[in-house]
């Protein structure tokens, strides 16, 4: 799907899917370097903004290798960016170690999915249907299998 985008410096590449079959696009540091202090966060420009089609939303994720070798992810998993926004998309990196964290220019710091998108008709009801969970939840079916 064709989506109009807006690069804020010339000299950032546009995002990419790696492989064949990747769901996702890689979002970079376009911000200057950056050292993230143990459990704190910082908001990481991209450098891009986006016009996205009515019907769809992008979603900002967290990249698993920097999750398990830095303890970085992105705070608001998934970050949602909706269709009618049109300012530059930024990433909030939160630093899950104990250690100082380095961000350098042009570093892969999430991956962005297009989804779908449908709206909620609400049929209000007097009462729900029964199922085998009902209102089990938060660990009601317990942790070993």
């Amino acid at each position: 799907m064709q989506v109009k985008v807006l690069r804020l410096q010339k000299n950032i590449k546009l995002p990419q899917y790696q492989h064949n079959g990747d769901s996702c696009v890689d979002l970079i540091n376009a911000g200057e370097d950056i050292s993230i202090k143990p459990l704190s966060r910082h908001l990481i420009p991209t450098g891009l903004k986006v016009s996205i089609p009515d019907g769809y939303e992008l979603q900002v994720r967290p990249r698993s290798g920097l999750a398990i070798k830095k303890g970085i992810t992105v705070l608001n998993t998934p970050g949602t960016i909706d269709s009618g926004y049109r300012g530059e998309i930024c990433v909030i990196i939160y630093n899950s170690s104990n250690e100082t964290v380095e961000i350098k220019t042009g570093e892969r710091v999430a991956q962005m999915a297009l989804c779908k998108v449908e709206k909620i008709s609400w049929e209000e009801v007097d009462d729900l249907d029964i199922t085998v969970r009902s209102e089990g939840g938060f660990g009601s079916t317990g942790t070993h299998g």
